[in-house]
Protein backbone atom coordinates (compact mmCIF):
# COMPACT_ATOMS: atom_id res chain seq x y z
CA UNK A 1 0.00 0.00 0.00
CA UNK A 2 3.09 2.35 0.77
CA UNK A 3 4.76 1.52 -2.53
CA UNK A 4 1.63 2.63 -4.27
CA UNK A 5 1.42 5.90 -2.45
CA UNK A 6 4.84 6.72 -3.41
CA UNK A 7 3.97 5.67 -7.06
CA UNK A 8 1.15 8.40 -7.29
CA UNK A 9 3.41 10.92 -5.89
CA UNK A 10 6.09 10.55 -8.11
CA UNK A 11 3.67 10.43 -11.36
CA UNK A 12 2.11 13.22 -9.58
CA UNK A 13 5.41 15.39 -9.35
CA UNK A 14 6.72 14.34 -12.82
CA UNK A 15 3.38 16.03 -14.28
CA UNK A 16 4.04 18.71 -12.44
CA UNK A 17 7.68 19.27 -13.60
CA UNK A 18 6.64 18.82 -17.60
CA UNK A 19 3.28 21.03 -16.56
CA UNK A 20 5.76 23.68 -15.17
CA UNK A 21 8.37 23.21 -18.46
CA UNK A 22 5.37 23.58 -20.83
CA UNK A 23 4.35 26.64 -19.14
CA UNK A 24 7.96 28.08 -19.40
CA UNK A 25 6.97 27.34 -23.74
CA UNK A 26 3.19 28.16 -23.69
CA UNK A 27 3.48 31.38 -25.90
CA UNK A 28 5.73 29.79 -28.65
CA UNK A 29 3.07 26.79 -28.74
CA UNK A 30 0.05 29.26 -28.81
CA UNK A 31 1.33 31.02 -31.58
CA UNK A 32 2.54 27.85 -33.42
CA UNK A 33 -0.50 26.52 -32.43
CA UNK A 34 -2.86 29.47 -34.52
CA UNK A 35 -0.29 29.23 -37.39
CA UNK A 36 -1.18 25.89 -37.76
CA UNK A 37 -4.79 26.25 -37.41
CA UNK A 38 -3.76 29.23 -40.29
CA UNK A 39 -2.30 26.68 -42.24
CA UNK A 40 -4.92 24.63 -42.39
CA UNK A 41 -7.53 26.61 -43.51
CA UNK A 42 -5.50 28.01 -45.94
CA UNK A 43 -4.86 24.33 -47.43
CA UNK A 44 -8.83 23.52 -46.91
CA UNK A 45 -9.76 27.18 -48.86
CA UNK A 46 -6.80 25.95 -51.44
CA UNK A 47 -8.21 22.51 -52.41
CA UNK A 48 -11.78 23.37 -52.33
CA UNK A 49 -10.44 26.42 -54.94
CA UNK A 50 -8.97 23.61 -57.13
CA UNK A 51 -12.01 20.92 -56.79
CA UNK A 52 -14.66 23.79 -57.55
CA UNK A 53 -12.73 25.34 -60.03
CA UNK A 54 -13.22 28.61 -58.03
CA UNK A 55 -11.76 32.63 -58.64
CA UNK A 56 -11.25 35.16 -56.49
CA UNK A 57 -13.98 37.59 -55.80
CA UNK A 58 -13.88 41.28 -56.03
CA UNK A 59 -15.70 44.05 -53.52
CA UNK A 60 -17.48 46.48 -55.01
CA UNK A 61 -16.44 50.45 -54.69
CA UNK A 62 -18.60 52.46 -52.05
CA UNK A 63 -18.82 54.79 -54.80
CA UNK A 64 -20.09 52.31 -57.79
CA UNK A 65 -22.10 50.06 -55.56
CA UNK A 66 -22.79 46.73 -57.22
CA UNK A 67 -23.73 43.12 -56.94
CA UNK A 68 -22.71 40.61 -59.62
CA UNK A 69 -22.97 37.12 -60.09
CA UNK A 70 -21.42 34.91 -63.58
CA UNK A 71 -21.86 31.63 -63.93
CA UNK A 72 -22.13 31.08 -60.28
CA UNK A 73 -22.53 27.71 -58.93
CA UNK A 74 -23.27 26.28 -55.25
CA UNK A 75 -21.13 23.85 -54.27
CA UNK A 76 -23.65 21.40 -52.34
CA UNK A 77 -25.79 20.90 -55.94
CA UNK A 78 -22.74 20.77 -57.54
CA UNK A 79 -21.27 17.87 -55.67
CA UNK A 80 -24.79 15.85 -55.57
CA UNK A 81 -24.87 16.27 -59.16
CA UNK A 82 -20.92 15.42 -59.78
CA UNK A 83 -21.90 12.37 -57.95
CA UNK A 84 -25.26 11.24 -60.59
CA UNK A 85 -22.97 12.02 -63.27
CA UNK A 86 -25.00 15.19 -63.67
CA UNK A 87 -24.02 18.80 -65.23
CA UNK A 88 -24.77 22.20 -62.59
CA UNK A 89 -26.72 25.19 -64.33
CA UNK A 90 -24.95 28.06 -63.52
CA UNK A 91 -26.72 31.39 -62.56
CA UNK A 92 -25.69 34.59 -63.55
CA UNK A 93 -27.77 37.85 -61.98
CA UNK A 94 -26.80 41.48 -61.47
CA UNK A 95 -27.92 44.49 -59.56
CA UNK A 96 -26.08 47.79 -60.13
CA UNK A 97 -26.83 51.18 -59.62
CA UNK A 98 -29.72 52.34 -58.43
CA UNK A 99 -31.58 48.57 -58.97
CA UNK A 100 -31.01 47.01 -55.25
CA UNK A 101 -34.02 44.08 -55.68
CA UNK A 102 -34.21 41.12 -57.52
CA UNK A 103 -38.25 39.71 -57.69
CA UNK A 104 -37.85 36.18 -58.68
CA UNK A 105 -41.13 33.91 -60.12
CA UNK A 106 -40.93 31.10 -62.33
CA UNK A 107 -42.04 27.29 -62.39
CA UNK A 108 -41.67 24.92 -58.97
CA UNK A 109 -38.73 23.22 -59.21
CA UNK A 110 -37.64 25.56 -61.15
CA UNK A 111 -34.33 26.96 -59.33
CA UNK A 112 -35.63 30.27 -57.57
CA UNK A 113 -34.77 28.89 -53.80
CA UNK A 114 -31.39 27.38 -54.94
CA UNK A 115 -31.29 31.00 -56.53
CA UNK A 116 -31.48 32.76 -53.55
CA UNK A 117 -29.28 30.45 -51.37
CA UNK A 118 -26.32 30.68 -53.99
CA UNK A 119 -26.66 34.17 -54.22
CA UNK A 120 -26.47 34.40 -49.89
CA UNK A 121 -23.72 31.65 -49.95
CA UNK A 122 -21.35 33.21 -52.15
CA UNK A 123 -21.29 36.57 -50.97
CA UNK A 124 -20.21 34.92 -47.46
CA UNK A 125 -17.65 33.14 -48.89
CA UNK A 126 -16.44 36.18 -50.39
CA UNK A 127 -16.51 38.02 -46.87
CA UNK A 128 -14.82 35.09 -45.06
CA UNK A 129 -12.16 35.11 -47.53
CA UNK A 130 -13.43 31.74 -49.39
CA UNK A 131 -12.45 31.13 -53.08
CA UNK A 132 -15.80 31.47 -54.99
CA UNK A 133 -17.30 28.87 -57.49
CA UNK A 134 -18.21 31.55 -60.27
CA UNK A 135 -16.54 32.86 -63.00
CA UNK A 136 -16.27 36.82 -61.66
CA UNK A 137 -18.27 37.96 -58.29
CA UNK A 138 -18.54 41.42 -57.46
CA UNK A 139 -20.35 42.18 -53.91
CA UNK A 140 -20.61 44.68 -51.69
CA UNK A 141 -19.52 44.40 -48.22
CA UNK A 142 -22.63 43.88 -45.96
CA UNK A 143 -22.78 43.95 -42.30
CA UNK A 144 -25.47 41.49 -41.99
CA UNK A 145 -27.36 38.56 -43.93
CA UNK A 146 -30.86 38.04 -43.46
CA UNK A 147 -32.83 35.42 -44.81
CA UNK A 148 -36.35 34.34 -44.39
CA UNK A 149 -36.25 30.93 -46.50
CA UNK A 150 -38.34 27.56 -45.66
CA UNK A 151 -40.94 26.51 -43.25
CA UNK A 152 -40.51 27.61 -39.91
CA UNK A 153 -43.90 26.60 -37.95
CA UNK A 154 -43.83 24.63 -34.65
CA UNK A 155 -45.90 23.47 -32.56
CA UNK A 156 -44.35 23.99 -29.13
CA UNK A 157 -44.37 27.03 -30.04
CA UNK A 158 -48.14 27.59 -31.21
CA UNK A 159 -46.82 29.10 -34.61
CA UNK A 160 -48.44 28.23 -37.86
CA UNK A 161 -46.61 28.65 -41.34
CA UNK A 162 -47.35 31.91 -41.95
CA UNK A 163 -47.28 32.78 -38.29
CA UNK A 164 -43.63 32.13 -38.46
CA UNK A 165 -43.06 34.06 -41.63
CA UNK A 166 -44.51 37.19 -40.25
CA UNK A 167 -42.32 36.63 -36.94
CA UNK A 168 -39.55 36.57 -38.69
CA UNK A 169 -40.00 38.74 -41.64
CA UNK A 170 -40.94 41.71 -38.80
CA UNK A 171 -37.05 40.44 -37.17
CA UNK A 172 -35.23 40.84 -40.27
CA UNK A 173 -37.21 44.23 -41.38
CA UNK A 174 -35.81 45.67 -37.77
CA UNK A 175 -32.40 44.48 -38.20
CA UNK A 176 -31.72 45.16 -42.39
CA UNK A 177 -30.16 48.39 -43.33
CA UNK A 178 -28.71 49.63 -46.60
CA UNK A 179 -25.65 47.28 -46.29
CA UNK A 180 -27.68 43.99 -45.91
CA UNK A 181 -28.37 41.36 -47.83
CA UNK A 182 -32.16 40.19 -47.25
CA UNK A 183 -33.02 36.38 -49.28
CA UNK A 184 -36.84 35.87 -49.04
CA UNK A 185 -38.67 32.87 -50.37
CA UNK A 186 -41.98 32.70 -51.35
CA UNK A 187 -42.87 36.12 -50.02
CA UNK A 188 -46.55 36.40 -49.20
CA UNK A 189 -47.49 32.48 -49.25
CA UNK A 190 -49.46 30.39 -46.63
CA UNK A 191 -52.38 33.00 -46.04
CA UNK A 192 -55.39 34.45 -48.49
CA UNK A 193 -53.61 35.32 -51.70
CA UNK A 194 -55.31 38.44 -52.05
CA UNK A 195 -54.19 39.52 -48.80
CA UNK A 196 -50.45 37.74 -49.22
CA UNK A 197 -50.16 39.97 -52.19
CA UNK A 198 -50.88 42.80 -50.88
CA UNK A 199 -48.48 42.00 -47.96
CA UNK A 200 -45.81 40.75 -50.30
CA UNK A 201 -45.97 44.22 -52.03
CA UNK A 202 -45.74 46.05 -49.12
CA UNK A 203 -42.64 44.27 -47.49
CA UNK A 204 -40.75 44.55 -50.77
CA UNK A 205 -41.44 48.04 -50.84
CA UNK A 206 -40.37 48.29 -47.09
CA UNK A 207 -36.73 46.69 -48.54
CA UNK A 208 -36.38 48.62 -51.32
CA UNK A 209 -36.72 51.61 -49.45
CA UNK A 210 -34.40 50.83 -46.55
CA UNK A 211 -31.99 50.58 -49.75
CA UNK A 212 -31.54 46.82 -48.62
CA UNK A 213 -30.13 44.76 -51.19
CA UNK A 214 -32.90 42.00 -51.55
CA UNK A 215 -33.35 39.05 -53.99
CA UNK A 216 -37.10 37.54 -53.40
CA UNK A 217 -38.71 34.59 -55.11
CA UNK A 218 -42.27 34.39 -55.80
CA UNK A 219 -45.66 33.06 -57.40
CA UNK A 220 -47.48 35.78 -57.20
CA UNK A 221 -48.56 38.32 -60.28
CA UNK A 222 -49.00 41.57 -58.24
CA UNK A 223 -45.34 41.30 -57.32
CA UNK A 224 -44.20 40.90 -60.91
CA UNK A 225 -46.26 43.84 -61.57
CA UNK A 226 -44.79 45.73 -59.21
CA UNK A 227 -41.00 45.10 -60.45
CA UNK A 228 -42.24 45.83 -63.76
CA UNK A 229 -43.66 49.50 -62.59
CA UNK A 230 -41.19 50.40 -59.57
CA UNK A 231 -37.74 51.88 -60.29
CA UNK A 232 -35.08 50.17 -58.25
CA UNK A 233 -36.42 46.44 -58.72
CA UNK A 234 -36.12 44.18 -61.66
CA UNK A 235 -37.63 40.93 -62.53
CA UNK A 236 -36.43 37.93 -63.74
CA UNK A 237 -37.12 34.47 -64.57
CA UNK A 238 -36.29 30.59 -64.14
CA UNK A 239 -36.49 29.11 -67.38
CA UNK A 240 -39.12 26.33 -68.18
CA UNK A 241 -39.05 24.48 -71.41
CA UNK A 242 -43.10 24.38 -72.87
CA UNK A 243 -42.60 21.40 -75.39
CA UNK A 244 -40.93 19.00 -72.21
CA UNK A 245 -42.72 21.05 -69.73
CA UNK A 246 -39.22 20.83 -67.10
CA UNK A 247 -37.65 23.58 -66.18
CA UNK A 248 -34.60 24.43 -68.02
CA UNK A 249 -33.02 26.21 -64.64
CA UNK A 250 -31.82 28.82 -66.12
CA UNK A 251 -31.99 32.55 -64.47
CA UNK A 252 -33.24 35.27 -67.07
CA UNK A 253 -33.28 39.03 -65.97
CA UNK A 254 -35.50 41.28 -67.12
CA UNK A 255 -38.82 39.43 -67.17
CA UNK A 256 -41.22 38.07 -65.24
CA UNK A 257 -41.69 33.85 -65.05
CA UNK A 258 -44.54 31.60 -65.58
CA UNK A 259 -45.48 29.60 -62.27
CA UNK A 260 -47.24 26.67 -64.21
CA UNK A 261 -48.77 25.30 -61.65
CA UNK A 262 -51.08 23.17 -63.60
CA UNK A 263 -48.48 22.50 -66.37
CA UNK A 264 -45.89 20.88 -63.71
CA UNK A 265 -48.99 18.77 -62.26
CA UNK A 266 -49.36 17.23 -65.69
CA UNK A 267 -45.95 16.39 -65.97
CA UNK A 268 -46.07 14.96 -62.49
CA UNK A 269 -48.82 12.25 -63.68
CA UNK A 270 -51.82 14.69 -61.80
CA UNK A 271 -55.21 12.90 -64.08
CA UNK A 272 -56.49 14.61 -67.12
CA UNK A 273 -59.23 15.18 -65.61
CA UNK A 274 -58.68 17.29 -62.58
CA UNK A 275 -56.16 19.27 -64.89
CA UNK A 276 -59.06 19.72 -67.23
CA UNK A 277 -61.10 21.40 -64.56
CA UNK A 278 -58.53 22.91 -63.27
CA UNK A 279 -57.94 25.17 -66.56
CA UNK A 280 -61.97 25.93 -66.77
CA UNK A 281 -61.71 27.21 -63.41
CA UNK A 282 -58.99 30.11 -63.85
CA UNK A 283 -60.31 33.10 -64.56
CA UNK A 284 -60.20 35.30 -67.45
CA UNK A 285 -57.27 37.34 -66.00
CA UNK A 286 -55.35 34.90 -65.11
CA UNK A 287 -55.67 33.40 -68.48
CA UNK A 288 -54.96 36.67 -70.31
CA UNK A 289 -52.00 37.15 -67.97
CA UNK A 290 -51.00 33.56 -68.65
CA UNK A 291 -50.99 34.06 -72.36
CA UNK A 292 -48.81 37.54 -72.32
CA UNK A 293 -46.47 35.36 -70.35
CA UNK A 294 -46.27 32.77 -72.42
CA UNK A 295 -45.82 34.94 -75.71
CA UNK A 296 -43.38 37.08 -74.08
CA UNK A 297 -40.84 33.74 -73.46
CA UNK A 298 -41.68 32.95 -77.02
CA UNK A 299 -40.55 36.41 -77.88
CA UNK A 300 -37.28 35.84 -75.34
CA UNK A 301 -36.61 32.86 -77.23
CA UNK A 302 -36.96 34.50 -80.65
CA UNK A 303 -34.62 36.83 -79.25
CA UNK A 304 -32.27 34.95 -77.81
CA UNK A 305 -32.09 32.86 -81.18
CA UNK A 306 -31.49 36.22 -83.23
CA UNK A 307 -29.20 37.11 -80.85
CA UNK A 308 -26.91 34.13 -82.09
CA UNK A 309 -27.38 34.36 -85.39
CA UNK A 310 -26.22 38.41 -84.73
CA UNK A 311 -23.38 36.95 -82.84
CA UNK A 312 -22.58 34.38 -85.75
CA UNK A 313 -22.31 37.22 -88.23
CA UNK A 314 -20.23 39.44 -85.98
CA UNK A 315 -17.46 36.71 -86.06
CA UNK A 316 -18.17 36.45 -89.84
CA UNK A 317 -17.35 40.11 -89.99
CA UNK A 318 -14.60 40.57 -88.03
CA UNK A 319 -13.06 37.37 -89.73
CA UNK A 320 -13.94 39.30 -93.00
CA UNK A 321 -12.05 42.54 -91.61
CA UNK A 322 -8.89 41.09 -90.38
CA UNK A 323 -8.61 39.90 -94.30
CA UNK A 324 -9.33 43.29 -95.29
CA UNK A 325 -6.85 44.18 -92.58
CA UNK A 326 -4.35 41.37 -93.92
CA UNK A 327 -5.02 42.86 -98.03
CA UNK A 328 -4.12 46.28 -96.89
CA UNK A 329 -1.54 45.37 -95.30
CA UNK A 330 0.07 43.59 -98.59
CA UNK A 331 -0.95 46.56 -100.22
CA UNK A 332 0.89 49.19 -97.27
CA UNK A 333 3.97 46.74 -97.94
CA UNK A 334 3.53 47.39 -101.58
CA UNK A 335 3.36 51.07 -101.37
CA UNK A 336 6.56 50.67 -98.78
CA UNK A 337 8.57 48.64 -101.47
CA UNK A 338 8.13 50.92 -104.28
CA UNK A 339 9.01 53.84 -101.83
CA UNK A 340 12.01 51.96 -101.03
CA UNK A 341 12.87 51.80 -104.61
CA UNK A 342 12.31 55.55 -105.36
CA UNK A 343 14.49 56.20 -102.03
CA UNK A 344 17.37 53.88 -103.53
CA UNK A 345 17.58 55.78 -106.90
CA UNK A 346 17.54 59.39 -105.06
CA UNK A 347 20.76 57.57 -103.01
CA UNK A 348 22.54 56.34 -106.09
CA UNK A 349 22.24 59.63 -107.33
CA UNK A 350 23.82 61.31 -104.20
CA UNK A 351 26.39 58.70 -103.90
CA UNK A 352 27.37 59.32 -107.82
CA UNK A 353 27.83 63.31 -107.49
CA UNK A 354 29.25 62.83 -103.45
CA UNK A 355 31.95 60.82 -105.00
CA UNK A 356 32.52 63.34 -108.12
CA UNK A 357 33.16 66.06 -105.51
CA UNK A 358 35.13 63.88 -103.47
CA UNK A 359 37.36 63.94 -106.73
CA UNK A 360 36.87 66.89 -107.37
CA UNK A 361 38.89 67.91 -104.25
CA UNK A 362 41.42 64.99 -104.34
CA UNK A 363 43.94 67.43 -104.87
CA UNK A 364 46.13 67.89 -102.19
CA UNK A 365 47.79 71.38 -103.60
CA UNK A 366 43.90 72.51 -104.77
CA UNK A 367 42.39 71.53 -101.16
CA UNK A 368 42.89 74.96 -99.79
CA UNK A 369 41.34 77.09 -102.08
CA UNK A 370 38.47 74.45 -103.00
CA UNK A 371 37.66 73.54 -99.54
CA UNK A 372 34.84 76.96 -99.28
CA UNK A 373 33.85 75.40 -103.08
CA UNK A 374 33.79 71.88 -101.70
CA UNK A 375 31.90 73.11 -98.71
CA UNK A 376 29.08 75.03 -100.82
CA UNK A 377 28.55 72.01 -103.27
CA UNK A 378 28.41 69.51 -100.64
CA UNK A 379 25.36 71.78 -99.18
CA UNK A 380 23.97 72.08 -101.74
CA UNK A 381 23.81 68.08 -102.44
CA UNK A 382 22.46 67.97 -99.21
CA UNK A 383 19.58 69.99 -99.85
CA UNK A 384 18.52 68.84 -103.18
CA UNK A 385 18.60 65.23 -101.79
CA UNK A 386 16.45 66.31 -98.63
CA UNK A 387 14.36 67.83 -101.11
CA UNK A 388 14.40 65.06 -103.09
CA UNK A 389 13.74 62.83 -100.25
CA UNK A 390 10.19 64.65 -98.89
CA UNK A 391 9.22 65.23 -102.41
CA UNK A 392 9.74 61.06 -102.89
CA UNK A 393 7.89 60.43 -99.82
CA UNK A 394 5.24 62.70 -100.09
CA UNK A 395 4.70 61.50 -103.43
CA UNK A 396 4.23 58.06 -102.64
CA UNK A 397 1.80 58.90 -99.19
CA UNK A 398 -0.61 61.04 -101.21
CA UNK A 399 -0.57 58.54 -103.87
CA UNK A 400 0.64 60.61 -106.67
CA UNK A 401 3.46 58.42 -107.99
CA UNK A 402 0.93 55.35 -107.83
CA UNK A 403 1.30 53.39 -111.02
CA UNK A 404 4.23 55.75 -112.56
CA UNK A 405 7.29 53.81 -113.41
CA UNK A 406 9.15 57.29 -114.39
CA UNK A 407 9.76 58.36 -110.73
CA UNK A 408 13.14 57.36 -110.24
CA UNK A 409 15.01 60.65 -111.48
CA UNK A 410 18.20 58.73 -111.35
CA UNK A 411 17.99 56.70 -114.42
CA UNK A 412 18.48 58.26 -117.41
CA UNK A 413 15.78 57.43 -120.13
CA UNK A 414 17.40 59.24 -123.36
CA UNK A 415 20.41 57.28 -124.59
CA UNK A 416 21.05 56.68 -128.21
CA UNK A 417 23.38 55.50 -129.76
CA UNK A 418 26.50 58.10 -130.77
CA UNK A 419 26.10 59.40 -127.33
CA UNK A 420 28.72 60.07 -125.20
CA UNK A 421 27.90 58.97 -121.53
CA UNK A 422 29.61 58.90 -117.62
CA UNK A 423 29.41 55.98 -116.05
CA UNK A 424 28.57 55.75 -111.71
CA UNK A 425 31.28 52.96 -110.71
CA UNK A 426 33.97 54.08 -112.96
CA UNK A 427 33.40 58.16 -112.90
CA UNK A 428 34.41 58.11 -116.56
CA UNK A 429 33.07 58.71 -119.48
CA UNK A 430 32.03 56.32 -122.85
CA UNK A 431 31.07 56.37 -125.85
CA UNK A 432 27.16 54.57 -126.73
CA UNK A 433 27.72 51.78 -129.28
CA UNK A 434 24.17 50.20 -129.72
CA UNK A 435 21.45 49.45 -126.85
CA UNK A 436 20.76 45.61 -126.95
CA UNK A 437 17.46 45.91 -125.18
CA UNK A 438 15.55 47.94 -122.95
CA UNK A 439 17.83 48.04 -120.04
CA UNK A 440 21.25 46.75 -121.43
CA UNK A 441 23.73 49.12 -123.72
CA UNK A 442 26.99 48.16 -125.21
CA UNK A 443 29.41 51.40 -124.33
CA UNK A 444 32.81 52.30 -125.34
CA UNK A 445 35.66 53.42 -122.23
CA UNK A 446 38.75 53.91 -124.63
CA UNK A 447 39.42 51.03 -126.18
CA UNK A 448 37.30 48.92 -123.98
CA UNK A 449 33.85 48.15 -124.80
CA UNK A 450 31.42 46.66 -121.96
CA UNK A 451 27.88 46.06 -121.46
CA UNK A 452 26.34 48.30 -118.80
CA UNK A 453 22.82 48.62 -117.37
CA UNK A 454 20.68 52.15 -117.73
CA UNK A 455 20.51 52.83 -114.54
CA UNK A 456 25.08 52.50 -113.96
CA UNK A 457 24.62 55.69 -116.76
CA UNK A 458 24.38 58.60 -114.72
CA UNK A 459 24.68 61.26 -117.44
CA UNK A 460 24.26 61.99 -120.82
CA UNK A 461 27.32 64.46 -121.54
CA UNK A 462 26.99 64.57 -125.17
CA UNK A 463 24.29 63.72 -127.49
CA UNK A 464 25.09 62.39 -131.01
CA UNK A 465 24.04 64.41 -133.90
CA UNK A 466 20.97 63.40 -136.09
CA UNK A 467 19.15 65.30 -138.53
CA UNK A 468 16.01 67.04 -138.01
CA UNK A 469 13.03 65.91 -140.34
CA UNK A 470 13.39 69.29 -142.40
CA UNK A 471 16.89 68.85 -143.01
CA UNK A 472 16.48 65.19 -143.88
CA UNK A 473 14.14 66.33 -146.44
CA UNK A 474 16.04 68.89 -148.10
CA UNK A 475 19.14 66.85 -148.19
CA UNK A 476 16.70 64.18 -150.18
CA UNK A 477 15.72 67.41 -152.70
CA UNK A 478 12.21 67.71 -151.26
CA UNK A 479 11.49 72.04 -150.44
CA UNK A 480 10.21 72.34 -147.14
CA UNK A 481 8.76 75.53 -145.12
CA UNK A 482 7.66 76.20 -142.09
CA UNK A 483 4.84 78.58 -140.99
CA UNK A 484 5.06 78.76 -137.67
CA UNK A 485 8.44 80.35 -136.23
CA UNK A 486 10.75 77.57 -135.34
CA UNK A 487 11.46 76.51 -131.33
CA UNK A 488 14.11 78.53 -129.73
CA UNK A 489 13.81 76.37 -126.28
CA UNK A 490 13.56 73.42 -125.17
CA UNK A 491 11.65 73.48 -122.38
CA UNK A 492 7.97 74.89 -122.06
CA UNK A 493 6.33 75.95 -118.79
CA UNK A 494 2.22 74.61 -118.01
CA UNK A 495 1.92 75.56 -114.56
CA UNK A 496 -2.07 76.54 -113.41
CA UNK A 497 -3.23 75.20 -116.72
CA UNK A 498 -5.44 72.90 -116.73
CA UNK A 499 -4.95 69.01 -117.72
CA UNK A 500 -6.84 70.00 -121.18
CA UNK A 501 -5.19 73.49 -122.05
CA UNK A 502 -1.62 71.86 -120.65
CA UNK A 503 -1.82 69.17 -123.12
CA UNK A 504 -2.70 71.22 -126.05
CA UNK A 505 -0.19 73.33 -125.56
CA UNK A 506 2.29 70.54 -125.20
CA UNK A 507 1.19 69.17 -128.23
CA UNK A 508 1.75 72.46 -130.24
CA UNK A 509 4.94 72.45 -128.59
CA UNK A 510 6.61 68.56 -129.34
CA UNK A 511 5.03 69.29 -132.96
CA UNK A 512 7.95 72.32 -133.43
CA UNK A 513 9.85 70.39 -131.26
CA UNK A 514 10.44 67.71 -133.45
CA UNK A 515 10.14 69.57 -137.22
CA UNK A 516 13.54 71.54 -135.35
CA UNK A 517 15.02 68.21 -134.63
CA UNK A 518 15.01 68.84 -130.86
CA UNK A 519 16.41 65.36 -128.83
CA UNK A 520 14.47 66.27 -125.66
CA UNK A 521 12.48 68.39 -124.14
CA UNK A 522 11.52 69.48 -120.82
CA UNK A 523 7.85 70.20 -119.66
CA UNK A 524 7.30 72.34 -116.54
CA UNK A 525 4.16 71.46 -114.58
CA UNK A 526 4.82 71.95 -110.71
CA UNK A 527 4.37 68.92 -107.94
CA UNK A 528 1.09 69.80 -106.36
CA UNK A 529 -1.12 66.86 -105.93
CA UNK A 530 0.44 65.34 -109.18
CA UNK A 531 -2.66 65.19 -111.25
CA UNK A 532 -1.51 67.62 -113.81
CA UNK A 533 2.04 65.16 -113.68
CA UNK A 534 0.20 61.77 -113.98
CA UNK A 535 -2.31 63.00 -116.64
CA UNK A 536 0.71 64.66 -119.33
CA UNK A 537 2.71 61.64 -118.70
CA UNK A 538 0.17 58.65 -119.29
CA UNK A 539 -0.77 61.06 -122.67
CA UNK A 540 2.44 61.46 -123.50
CA UNK A 541 3.74 57.42 -123.71
CA UNK A 542 1.04 57.31 -126.37
CA UNK A 543 1.90 59.97 -128.59
CA UNK A 544 3.81 58.36 -131.71
CA UNK A 545 6.54 61.36 -131.69
CA UNK A 546 7.58 60.18 -127.92
CA UNK A 547 10.52 58.26 -127.21
CA UNK A 548 10.61 58.06 -123.51
CA UNK A 549 9.26 59.73 -120.60
CA UNK A 550 11.70 60.02 -117.27
CA UNK A 551 12.09 62.16 -114.41
CA UNK A 552 14.84 64.79 -114.10
CA UNK A 553 17.21 65.04 -111.38
CA UNK A 554 16.33 67.77 -108.21
CA UNK A 555 18.35 70.15 -109.94
CA UNK A 556 16.72 69.91 -112.98
CA UNK A 557 12.96 69.87 -111.69
CA UNK A 558 12.43 66.67 -110.17
CA UNK A 559 8.96 66.12 -109.62
CA UNK A 560 8.10 69.00 -110.54
CA UNK A 561 9.01 68.41 -114.36
CA UNK A 562 9.06 65.88 -117.20
CA UNK A 563 11.80 65.37 -119.43
CA UNK A 564 10.58 63.95 -123.31
CA UNK A 565 13.14 61.99 -125.25
CA UNK A 566 11.80 62.50 -129.24
CA UNK A 567 12.05 59.82 -131.65
CA UNK A 568 14.78 59.91 -134.37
Amino acid sequence: MRLLEDEQEEIHRIFLQMTRQIAQLAGPILTGAAVLAEVDTLLARARFAQEYDCFAPKFAEESAPEFRLKNARHPLLERRLRAESKAIVPVSLELAGSDRQLIISGPNTGGKTVTLKTAGLLAMMAQAGVPVPAEETVTPVFDAFLADIGDAQSIEQDLSTFSAHVTNLNRIAGLATSRSLVLLDELGSATDPEEGAALAVAVAEHFLKAGAWSIVSTHLTSLKVYAENTPGAVNAAVGFDEKTLAPTYELRQGVPGQSAGINIGQRLGLSAPIIEAARLRLSTQTLDIARFLDSLHEQLATVTKERGRVAGLEQELAKERARLDAEGLKEWRAKVKDLESQLQSLLKNFEFQMRETVRAIEDRAAQQKLSKQAEQRLARLRREFSESFNTAVVAQHTGADRGDQNAQPHIVRHVAEGDTVRLRTLGRTGTVQRQIDDKTFEVAVGQMKMRVPRDEIAEVVTAGHKQTPIESARRRGISVSVAEPGVTSSEINVIGKTADEARDDVEKFLDRAFLAGLPRIRIIHGTGMGVLRRTLRAWLKEHPQVASVTEPGQNEGGAGATVVELRD
